[in-house]
């Protein structure tokens, strides 16, 4: 099957973006994980937030709606031939975004959140930095990360848990976080690299004819399907240890019930894993984020490990 790289729309050309097209491109339901990770790492800190709702506030904005929804506007339109073939009703395929509108929104969104990510301070400030050239380096040639299975869903796994987890607890406690925070932070974080990994389910079949090597075209529906639960498990079955470990046999208790929960749902994923991949992202992944909620209220007393 040839594959054409004309996207310009049977319909007349826009001049200008669609405003509901543009909204669309920053995919508002994907700034949620970042967030919620922000909002761990911030009560992580242990640090009270009177007088810190400013930076607060102004960080989980930074985390979702301004970098999340820069890098979904990057990775669309370095995914704009591939949705050509998934999902041709995206904004860019469609030419609900015209011409090179895509690419300009992306790059105003990154100077953005860098001159926000300034009054962070130098952690903020580093982290948004970090964030930017991350989702760059996943979407954008020469580097394209996203056509590896397995360092694209890692760096969107650090990048959406991991990355603003930490920054949240930085940018709270205005210094380095506690090994704690940063030992649970990197673990959710190689755990979504999993919830990543099924994500790219529904893009299979494009992934397969542009050479996106996701773990779904390599290793096929079941294989990666099966992987992607032990990537998310194991990590969980980590904090639960340390969670003991540091004396919070209650908040343990409160993770497992979550994990054994996640595996009911894992179980029911696994009986056709491309059908029910959509299924799990609104039921296991709501348990798996409700655990690291769990665990940032469990260790945000602990100032060092014992």
């Amino acid at each position: 099957m040839s594959v054409t790289t004309d996207l310009t729309p049977s319909s007349p050309v826009r001049r200008w973006p669609e405003p509901a097209a543009a909204l669309t491109l920053l995919k508002p339901i994907t700034w949620f994980p970042p967030m919620w990770a922000y909002l761990c790492g911030a009560v992580s800190a242990g640090v009270a937030p009177s007088g810190h709702w400013f930076v607060l506030f102004l960080g989980v904005l930074l985390a979702g709606p301004i970098v999340c929804g820069m890098s979904q506007a990057a990775n669309d339109w370095c995914d704009r031939h591939v949705d050509a073939i998934n999902e041709p009703n995206r904004p860019i395929p469609s030419g609900r975004i015209p011409g090179r509108w895509g690419l300009w929104i992306a790059l105003a969104m990154s100077v953005l959140a860098i001159g926000i990510g300034w009054f962070l301070g130098p952690w903020g400030f580093g982290a948004t930095i970090v964030a930017v050239i991350a989702a760059w380096a996943y979407s954008a040639e020469p580097v394209r990360l996203k056509k590896s299975g397995w360092w694209g869903p890692g760096l969107v796994g650090l990048s959406y848990e991991s990355l603003p987890w930490f920054t949240g607890a930085a940018v709270l406690a205005a210094g380095a976080p506690s090994w704690p925070v940063i030992i649970v932070a990197l673990l959710y974080g190689i755990g979504a690299h999993g919830i990543m990994t099924l994500n790219d389910f529904k893009a299979l079949e494009g992934d397969r004819q542009m050479g996106v090597n996701s773990l779904p075209v390599t290793l096929g529906p079941e294989r990666a399907a099966r992987l992607a639960c032990w990537i998310m498990a194991i990590p969980q079955v980590a904090v639960i240890g340390l969670l003991l470990y540091w004396g919070r046999e209650w908040h343990a208790l409160a993770v497992g019930v979550s994990l054994a929960l996640q595996v009911w749902a894992m179980t029911v994923l696994l009986s056709d894993p491309k059908a029910k991949a959509p299924w799990y992202n609104g039921t296991g992944i709501t348990l798996y984020v409700s655990g690291m909620m769990v665990t940032a209220f469990a260790i945000r007393t602990l100032e060092t490990l014992p």
